[in-house]
């Protein structure tokens, strides 16, 4: 019988395509309105080094160590179930970190911001598998996926920045509740249910293997950089390794396993998982240190900041589309391998101008965003078309935990190694060295408040010396992230030769 071809998508479809976008909209602002936050928090709540970081990180970490999980839920539950619990969590926790007043309780906040956002990503990814089915409308779909994921980090900024002139810090968390209220009858209306036909059960054990798998590990690279190779490093390593050796010998015996195994033999669904991890790992290793760049050692207002990054942001948001198009024309192990390829330039430009300036970092990023843009539409559209429409939620989960693994990374060990190096490099003066030194003088920002309290030689100096110890970090970060951009390209290169042409995927 001759083959039919899939259904073209419909007036319905695109409409429920415009609400999915709001959860990732929720979850890609959430990442990116905090780094410009950062300076207001690190000078109110006077955290730790370790402690901004985890703020930071703990989000993309939960989010990480739960997608699997959640994406397993989802194909049991019902994956538009799940995404309207998870939206009014989400709400909730963005009004206790909007309210949190210690360091401590708006890491919690993040957290549980972490924990509902990972009921979001793979529920809006496996949905726009099963909503579109013709591969074009699919591979347009992922493209304004990715693109709203871009707009929501270019979005972030300049709200965040608005609000910070204007209000307190907690404010930029407020802009998800409007979102929640839109989102939930709109989900509810337009969006199909779909789910697993043939789930098999849910696995507790499997989920805490894999949590525990991750944040051992990204414990350990922060404690690395702070302390050097020592017992607690070793140990968060081997604790780590160990529960991911006994995640996988359990998804290899279980009959219904939580993380299809069997997928990553697919050397494409690897490899796009790969590409996707390293170019996360860069974008947010970039935006952890150019926010505090623009304000702290620039001296750019918060909003200002934003306009900076904001050409950045929208060439990412562009490319992404441009992708759709020039697939039709170029080898997909051609334009992702590329996409590195313009990464590592733009990072080149961070670590090679000498002392950066607003022009450098504006560049920088937009050299960035072309590469990024390009290869978050494409790598998320390789992994939907390897697995058939009923594992989509497996799949989309996978996807997504490789994109949060990449931003864990970007934050924990780019940002680890900025933050060694401003420690070692930071100068302070022997007669302020008492009594606050582990703790006014581990951030950029604490310091500069510290330098503030003594307006005179003392502080100039001291201010002097935390500028110039944050621009070194700058310029070793943006090296290594060089390294990790061209890694990037060849494991593209070397994965993607068997990759689906556009034809083949059609049909």
């Amino acid at each position: 019988m001759p083959e039919v071809p899939p259904v073209r998508a419909g007036l319905r479809e695109w409409c429920a395509l415009a609400v999915l976008m709001i959860p990732v909209l929720l979850v890609s602002v959430d990442n990116t309105v905090l780094s410009f936050a950062l300076p207001s928090i690190s000078t109110e709540l006077r955290p730790t080094g370790s402690q901004l970081l985890w703020i930071v990180d703990v989000y993309a970490l939960m989010l990480a160590g739960l997608l699997i999980a959640m994406g397993s839920i989802g194909d049991r539950v019902g994956r538009r179930r799940l995404l309207v619990i998870g939206s009014i969590g989400f709400g909730a926790a963005s009004l206790v970190a909007a309210y949190a007043s210690s360091a401590e309780m708006l890491l919690a906040a993040r957290a549980l911001l972490g924990f509902f956002g990972a009921t979001l990503m793979p529920s809006t990814l496996s949905l726009l598998r099963n909503v579109f089915h013709h591969a074009h409308d699919r591979r347009l779909a992922i493209a304004a996926w990715a693109a709203m994921f871009s707009g929501g980090a270019a979005l972030g900024p300049v709200l965040g920045g608005y609000l910070l002139e204007h209000f307190w810090w907690g404010s930029v968390f407020l802009i998800n509740v409007p979102l929640i209220v839109l989102l939930v009858p709109l989900a509810l209306w337009l969006v199909p249910e779909s789910k697993d036909p043939n789930p098999g059960p849910l696995d507790p054990t499997s989920i805490m293997l894999a949590v525990v798998a991750m944040l051992p590990v990204v414990y350990g690279i922060k404690h690395l950089a702070k302390a050097g190779l020592d017992d607690v490093t070793l140990a968060s390593f081997g604790l780590g390794v160990a529960a991911g050796v006994l995640f996988v010998r359990r998804q290899r015996r279980s009959a219904s396993p939580m993380l299809d195994l069997t997928l990553f033999r697919n050397p494409v669904f690897s490899g796009a998982l790969a590409a996707n991890l390293l170019s996360l790992m860069g974008l947010t290793g970039f935006l952890f240190f150019a926010a505090q760049l623009l304000q702290l050692v620039l001296g750019l207002s918060p909003m200002t900041s934003a306009m900076v990054l904001l050409p950045g942001l929208l060439v990412t948001m562009a490319c992404g589309f441009v992708a759709v198009r020039l697939v039709r024309r170029f080898p997909v192990r051609v334009l992702v391998s590329l996409s590195f390829v313009a990464s590592s330039l733009g990072y080149a430009v961070a670590a090679f101008t000498g002392h950066p300036t607003v022009v450098s970092v504006l560049v920088a990023f937009a050299v960035m965003g072309v590469g990024i843009g390009l290869a978050e539409t494409l790598t998320n559209d390789l992994v939907l078309a390897a697995v058939p429409p009923h594992k989509a939620g497996s799949a989309s989960a996978i996807s997504e935990t490789a994109y949060e693994i990449g931003a864990v990374l970007g934050t924990a060990v780019l940002g680890s190694i900025l933050t060694a190096t401003y420690r070692a490099e930071l100068t302070v003066p022997a007669m302020l060295q008492h009594g606050e030194r582990d703790h006014a003088f581990e951030t950029l920002g604490s310091t500069l408040t510290m330098a503030d309290r003594y307006p005179n030689e003392m502080g100039a100096a001291l201010a002097e010396s935390a500028r110039a110890a944050f621009d070194l970090g700058v310029q070793r970060t943006s090296g290594l992230a060089i390294g990790v951009a061209l890694l990037a390209a060849l494991v593209s290169w070397r994965t993607l030769k068997h990759a689906p042409s556009v034809e083949n995927v059609s049909h």
